[in-house]
């Protein structure tokens, strides 16, 4: 990582308030350049607190862009840090007004009930009546924040343009959106269909959206004394026990997803370790290809110059800002010529929870979907066989959104593939899979209730199991009116699409089609789900999106670069250091555990199991498992 101190321009940063039509001051934090000339503005809208939280990374990036000419704003959103009024999601009394901008107040009649557009809008509507601003507005964030830029983006004011070859004749003018869903409210990290996720989704969920970014207090120092009636009121509206909808996520079949369009140039970003990458192939197939560029790296959910675990890290601050002098200052940086999508293809490796820079090579793709790539489908061969899985299959899924740390990726897969039901298919040459893996099973499910989750691994000659992609269904007897049709249990055929991959399968090693009846802790089993369910192989396949072997040389980036970053004092340490992830169990009943620090945070309890189904096979595992993580 290289640091800049040097920039073309001189800065300056003031915190200040904005006041949306309703009257909720949101707080807010500006960078500008030292001249006398009005410049673009970047917007940053985000739920966390901006004077603590996220003030660490917030100046790694925003005095950067003011150093290259740009107002760059972070703003926490509305019932979030030092903000005004109740999150988006919270429970209003029924006198308590839901303080959106109005319709009439931010974008005529395109103002539906999307309070964070809304807000969003007003916000960039603000921005752009400043003297210091020319009048243009870029949006930017990563996770939710991505989320809140692509949901300002999609109002009909932005979405739909006064001419189709035309900007849009408003205040914003393009976006970048990091490792994020595509816009549809609610769809956050969410749930395999009709389930209730106890570890990562939720305690992410409840961690960025609620019971940490909502019960935190304003801080006094920025809000003053009324830091405490905000903070009661905001506690006062959190439920954390009110489920999410569970028909959204990285787990929701595509026909249960959004469809977000908008005539606003996105730049979508994302990483193979993250459960979005599925939004960046979506949007470069949606939106016109004009207004939209891809780029998916072997990255988890981090932005991409911050990237170690795994890498390579690129030069993202400077690939965005080509993206910016484009739209906004109407340079010719080349965007348009770069292809649709860029995409990083890792070649096989031993399986790690924490990578550094995995080799691997970049390809493009002028259009999606794209020609060069192809169905290769894998039959299942064999008899019907029953897949019965122990209850803690899915100890080692890892985390849902890993973040860089140590333990975060899925460790070996050995010892869940023993506890699963696994078709293995030998690679004779070097196959590269890029996209989204499907498959189709022909299943009895007698339960009313069951789980079928579904893992892609790469099985190396001495038997280790790499994790390249997965899939969770719950399956349901009664499925509420307009589900799914395949999501129904019984005698039938489903299909299951699985999160997005890039992969190259050596030749010599074997794709390895694992099926299992539980996957905890990302899923909560259901009072019938040790009973399984029995596939018919004659009826089921593996569709792998096979790419053609071609590496593009001419994808290059720059090397990662900063702003000088914000001196933290550590003010006490712990005597022991804390593992990231920990599994403990208790075999027949005895106290006792495992520590995973020596592993990496990884270490399963189960002892191997039998492959196959067999009705023997040892389902609750007679054992106490505890996984604690930070």
């Amino acid at each position: 990582m290289r640091i800049r101190s040097s920039f073309p321009y001189e800065t300056t940063h003031d915190d200040l308030r904005i006041r949306l039509p309703d009257g909720t001051l949101l707080y807010a934090r500006v960078w500008r350049p030292l001249t006398d000339e009005p410049v673009p503005a970047l917007l940053e809208y985000a739920p966390d607190r901006l004077s603590d939280r996220t003030a660490a990374r917030d100046r790694q990036r925003h005095p950067w862009y003011a150093g290259h000419g740009y107002a760059c704003v972070r703003v926490d959103a509305r019932g979030h840090g030092n903000s005004e009024g109740l999150p988006e999601d919270a429970a209003r009394p029924p006198t308590e007004p839901a303080g959106r901008a109005t319709a009439d107040d931010v974008a005529g009649d395109d103002v539906a009930a999307d309070e964070v557009a809304a807000d969003g809008a007003a916000v960039v509507a603000w921005l752009a009546a400043q003297p210091w601003c020319d009048g243009t507005v870029g949006m930017f964030g990563i996770g939710r924040g991505g989320t809140y830029a692509l949901r300002v983006a999609a109002l009909p004011t932005f979405a739909a343009a006064a001419a189709v070859e035309a900007l849009p004749p408003t205040p914003l003018k393009a976006v970048v959106a990091v490792c994020c869903p595509d816009g549809r409210p609610g769809n956050g990290v969410g749930h395999p269909r009709g389930s209730a996720v106890p570890a990562d989704p939720p305690h992410a969920e409840a961690a960025q959206a609620r019971l940490a970014s909502l019960c935190l207090p304003p801080d006094p120092d920025h809000v003053g004394d009324a830091w405490r009636d905000m903070w009661l009121r905001r506690l006062e509206s959190v439920d954390p026990l009110t489920p999410s909808a569970p028909s959204a996520g990285p787990f929701a079949p595509a026909d249960v997803r959004g469809v977000f369009t908008t005539r606003v140039p996105v730049l979508a970003v994302g990483g193979w370790h993250d459960p979005y990458a599925d939004t960046v192939l979506g949007l470069v197939e949606r939106l016109p290809p004009d207004r939209v560029r891809g780029l998916i790296g072997p990255w988890p959910h981090t932005y991409p110059d911050h990237a170690p675990h795994p890498g390579p890290a690129i030069g993202f601050l400077q690939e965005t800002l080509r993206w910016w002098d484009h739209w906004l200052k109407g340079k010719d940086t080349g965007v348009l010529s770069d292809p649709l999508l860029r995409a990083y293809v890792p070649g096989s490796d031993l399986p790690a929870t924490a990578y550094g820079a995995l080799p691997g090579r970049w390809v493009s793709e002028p259009v999606r979907p794209s020609p060069r790539v192809r169905v290769a489908t894998y039959a299942l061969q064999g008899a019907r066989v029953l897949v019965r899985s122990p209850l803690h299959t899915g100890v080692d899924a890892g985390r849902l959104l890993p973040r860089g740390g140590d333990a975060g990726l899925p460790p070996d897969q050995r010892e869940e593939d023993a506890r699963s039901v696994c078709f293995d298919f030998p690679v004779r040459e070097e196959t590269w899979v890029l996209g989204g893996p499907r498959v189709r099973l022909r299943l009895t499910c007698e339960a009313s209730h069951a789980v079928v989750a579904v893992r892609i691994c790469d099985v190396a000659p001495d038997g280790s199991s790499t994790l390249v992609s997965r899939g969770v269904r719950q399956l349901r007897r009664t499925e509420p009116a307009g589900a799914d049709p395949g999501g129904a249990a019984g005698d039938r055929d489903i299909l299951l699409d699985l999160t997005p991959a890039g992969h190259a399968f050596p030749p010599g090693h074997r794709v390895r089609l694992a099926l299992s009846c539980a996957y905890w802790p990302w899923v909560w089993p259901g009072p019938e789900s040790a009973a399984g369910f029995t596939v018919d192989p004659a009826g089921s396949a593996l569709e792998l999106p096979v790419r053609v072997r071609e590496a593009d040389p001419g994808i290059a980036f720059e090397e990662p670069e900063q702003a000088p970053p914000l001196g933290v004092s550590l003010l006490a340490t712990l005597d022991e250091p804390r593992p990231e992830r920990l599994l403990m169990r208790d075999e027949g009943g005895d106290e006792g555990g495992d520590d995973g620090g020596d592993d990496g945070g990884r270490r399963s309890g189960a002892e191997d199991g039998d492959r196959g189904g067999d009705e023997d096979q040892d389902v609750d595992g007679d054992q106490d498992l505890s996984l604690i993580q930070k």
